[in-house]
């Protein structure tokens, strides 16, 4: 009998997708379902930047591109790192890929052995662990409750660490949770690390822009970490750029290098369409940032008044991305009819199929007693998608 790899079976499907999927499932038979499960902005790409594009297809610009990405977009990444972030880079350190993703996968490949430790803060990225698992390392989690904003302290940091550990991740602004750490907290870990020189710290800054505390604070402006920070990033949250999948890595020179020969077997160059209108994305006009954070701060503040009025739902206030991680545990046990909410797999099944709303049970985020809510849909869908939800918990005894 023919069997799939190992390394594929050791992996678990993406409930993101998963429940995305479901959702267009049922929007196909005519039902009308708000999805609250997609990680992605509802709003179109900038006119600018599909300009951009428009003129590469016109000039050309349709053969294959250079392994780590077209001078011109390194170059700009280079200057907004500078300009935005305080720090210096070289395009050789910068390597551009398909997508964030396929970034921070990159650099795990690059670094990780079998049995080294990757410490994970949760709740997590659902693809962390798969991407440890792919590079044939071990998922370290160390779990940050709603009680400390789900941000992990330098105590916990510090006991997690062993001989054997050789990564962390940090997603500041987080997904799916939304905390973002400030510049105290960053020093306070970055004090630890700075104990243990062999760690490698992979800081995933995709939300970066997506900030309602005002600067974004990145481990890598800590000159004694700077050396072995690698910073991922790239387009699809802050300019709506989501399908173009142009992602990055701003690395140590050693880990870029490595990143590049990898990249070189595997994927070659990102799409040369795409990165033309990256560049013009990152060199442009940065208004329609600024005006997309702001209608993502006028939908948190409306997404968590409405939350608050739901019975038995413990929620915080995030400070980044287009999420809210409410703790729904309470309804556990719970029935409907014939139906028993046995956690919150079930309850996001049961939101879906009842209330007509997609979200994600936080089992997938290493927090099994919360469910994900995207705000990142208009305000009249989350008006509609909380007013079912709110129903559809109610009639559960």
């Amino acid at each position: 009998m023919t069997q799939v790899s190992e390394r594929l079976a050791k992996l678990s499907p993406s409930e993101t997708l998963a429940m995305s999927q479901k959702s267009s499932e049922l929007k196909a038979q005519g039902i009308d379902v708000i999805n609250l499960s997609v990680g992605e902005p509802d709003f179109n790409t900038p006119e600018h930047i599909k300009f951009a594009a428009k003129k590469a297809i016109d000039d050309n610009f349709s053969h294959y591109s250079p392994v780590p990405g077209y001078m011109d977009l390194r170059k700009s990444i280079v200057a907004k790192l500078k300009n935005e972030n305080g720090l210096d880079y070289t395009t050789d350190q910068i390597i551009v890929s398909n997508g964030a993703k396929q970034s921070v996968c990159n650099t795990l490949l690059c670094i990780i052995n079998p049995g080294d430790e990757v410490i994970i803060p949760a709740p997590y990225w659902v693809s962390y662990i798969e991407m440890v698992k792919l590079a044939e390392g071990t998922s370290v989690v160390v779990s940050a409750g709603i009680e400390q904003d789900f941000k992990i302290t330098p105590a916990q940091l510090e006991v997690s660490i062993t001989p054997k550990t050789k990564a962390i991740i940090l997603c500041s602004p987080s997904n799916p949770t939304g905390s973002v750490y400030n510049a105290d907290e960053l020093r306070d870990l970055a004090e630890v690390l700075k104990k243990h020189e062999n760690i490698i710290i992979i800081s995933d800054e995709i939300y970066e822009h997506i900030n309602y505390i005002g600067t974004h604070h990145s481990l890598a402006q800590i000159p004694e970490l700077k050396n072995r920070v690698v910073i991922v990033n790239g387009v699809s949250k802050a300019y709506a750029m989501t399908g173009w999948r142009i992602g990055f890595i701003a690395a140590p020179l050693w880990i870029a290098k490595a990143c590049n020969k990898l990249q070189g077997q595997y994927t070659s160059g990102a799409s040369s369409i795409a990165q033309k209108a990256a560049t013009a994305a990152f060199a442009g006009d940065q208004s329609c940032v600024e005006e997309m954070r702001q209608n993502f701060l006028r939908r948190r503040d409306l997404i968590i008044k409405l939350c608050k009025e739901i019975p038995n739902i413990e929620i915080n206030v995030p400070d980044g991305a287009f999420y809210v991680f409410p703790k729904i545990n309470a309804y556990f046990g719970k029935k409907a009819g014939n139906r028993k909410i046995e956690d919150a797999a079930d309850l996001a099944m049961y939101l879906l199929e009842v209330g007509h709303v997609a979200t994600v049970g936080g089992k997938a985020f290493g927090a099994p007693d919360f469910i994900r809510l995207s705000y990142a849909t208009s305000d009249e869908n989350l008006v509609e998608a909380i007013k079912r939800i709110k129903t559809s918990l109610a009639e559960l005894r």
